[in-house]
């Protein structure tokens, strides 16, 4: 599925589910908090005001990178930046896994960028655009440290699709 941008790049198609759960979240909680300070009969409006500011940043917290692609680059987009990674000039990938799992992609031009490889997996041109580079990036020479990052991240996609498949089949 393609996402607003420029012409022939791929974008998360589950950021917009992402997204409402974190809005969701954070007005929630404003309404909580302001209902139980008025229920106390501690509201004011500066009070309320303070409510609003802790929610947007609960959701600016929350709020997942926007993860876009197209031939040779990728990019994360978060509320307060925007990081981008020429994919066929990567120099290292490293992959760190614990609570949060993400990658950390770096390319000659010194640009750095962190991306959790749950949305790789959950979007294939996503992916595609990403193996693609790293493949121009071994055969430029410029990856020097992560293919093997790349092959295992790749085997476990492949593994995840061919999971899906059989259970969309009736046959897992």
């Amino acid at each position: 599925m393609r996402q607003s941008g420029p012409a022939g790049s791929s974008g998360d198609r589950h950021w917009r589910g992402s997204a409402r759960l974190a809005v969701g979240c954070a007005l929630v909680f404003c309404a909580m908090s302001v209902l139980v300070d008025w229920d106390a009969g501690s509201l004011t409006p500066l009070r309320a005001l303070l409510w609003g500011t802790l929610s947007a940043a609960v959701c600016a917290i929350l709020l997942p990178g926007r993860v876009s692609a197209g031939p040779g680059w990728l990019a994360v987009r978060a509320p307060w930046r925007r990081r981008v990674i020429h994919t066929d000039a990567l120099t290292t990938v490293r992959q760190y896994d614990g609570v949060s799992s993400h990658l950390v992609l770096r390319d000659v031009h010194g640009h750095r960028l962190e991306l959790d490889p749950r949305v790789l997996a959950a979007n294939p041109l996503l992916w595609h655009e990403l193996d693609t580079g790293v493949r121009r990036s071994l055969e430029g020479g410029t990856l020097l440290l992560g293919a093997d990052v790349m092959a295992r991240l790749g085997q476990h996609i492949d593994d995840e699709t061919v999971q899906a498949v059989l259970r969309a089949s009736g046959l897992s």
